[in-house]
């Protein structure tokens, strides 16, 4: 049988935030949503794609004299890139000498991925493993339903990170390679869901339906953790986590191991600008630590206490010094 390929963005090891224990988090090219708070826009589009490190770059325009279809400039603020004129040979980034220019997206084979990954077992413990995230881990389901079973082979604990914005047919079939489902919902109002994220939740609300389904009859080993992002005008107000804690009570809390959520941090600032992408959350204040605990409060209140809410991520350093 052809070992599958898939294009991969980041292998990122030793993570303590995408599933119990330690693990290896695989990352993986292309979203089915368009999210306008998203922390890895580099991990949208399919297709690979190169970013400019402005603190690498010497200004020697080794980069513009390589590229054949004048894709790339000199700008105000420095190297431009013309995505729609770019025809990906990447002769640029090859003649960078100072590594200023990099290429996000490997083709990796599933083989070759799995060994990678399998490397990594002497860390996980008892309780770590694999997280394959994204982008969106189910769009390309062939390669990541193909990895799961090589790493279940191995005796690997693999967790799915996903959106939930894919074909039916393709989450189950990954299901039953899967210890950890990471299952976002983000908003519970369907036209609210297709202003910040361009799609509606309808599918979204299905799969979660579907997977709590199958958990209860076919896969009991099966663990399900809900994560909500808490956005600044957008998922982080009272009336849509109550929403989506009703929602868990009454409809999946029988299958669901926890509720997270997680507080919005703008890290992610430097990639909008690599990428030569405005990010309307770029002054966008962190959430305080009083906001985050009255959402926390109200989420509990919503799940009738079926099961236990939690929240992560950074509040706002709030100082206690007055003019």
């Amino acid at each position: 049988m052809k070992d599958k390929l898939g294009t991969v963005l980041n292998i990122q090891r030793m993570s303590t935030e995408d599933g119990p224990g330690l693990r290896t988090t695989i990352f993986l090219k292309g979203c089915t949503l368009s999210c306008g708070w998203c922390h890895n826009p580099e991990s949208i589009s399919f297709k690979r794609e190169l970013h400019w490190i402005e603190s690498r770059c010497i200004g020697c325009k080794s980069c513009i004299k390589a590229c054949s279809n004048q894709a790339i400039k000199l700008g105000p603020y420095g190297i431009d890139i013309d995505t729609n004129m770019c025809k990906h040979c990447f002769a640029c980034q090859s003649s960078c000498p100072t590594m200023a220019l990099e290429i996000k997206g490997q083709e990796w084979s599933v083989s070759d991925l799995a060994k990678e990954a399998i490397k990594d077992a002497a860390y996980f413990g008892p309780a770590g493993g694999v997280t394959v995230s994204g982008g969106e881990a189910t769009a390309q389901p062939e390669f990541t339903l193909a990895l799961f079973k090589e790493l279940k082979a191995a005796g690997i604990n693999t967790a799915l990170d996903t959106c939930g914005m894919c074909r039916e047919e393709a989450l189950l079939s990954i299901l039953p390679y899967t210890d950890l489902v990471l299952y976002d919902l983000k908003l519970m109002d369907c036209e609210e869901h297709k202003l910040h994220t361009g799609k509606p939740n309808d599918q979204i609300i299905n799969n979660i339906n579907k997977i709590a389904a199958a958990i209860r009859k076919d896969n009991k080993g099966c663990e399900l953790w809900i994560r909500t992002p808490l956005i600044p005008d957008a998922t982080a107000n009272e009336e849509n986590i109550f929403a989506i804690g009703q929602f868990i009570s009454s409809k999946i809390s029988d299958v669901t191991e926890r509720w997270e959520l997680c507080a919005f941090n703008n890290l992610c600032k430097d990639k909008y600008k690599r990428l030569h992408l405005t990010w309307k959350y770029e002054n966008t204040e962190l959430l305080t630590k009083e906001q985050i605990e009255k959402l926390h409060k109200k989420a509990v209140e919503a799940v009738e206490g079926k099961l236990p809410v939690y929240w992560s991520g950074a509040a706002k350093l709030e100082s206690n010094l007055r003019g």
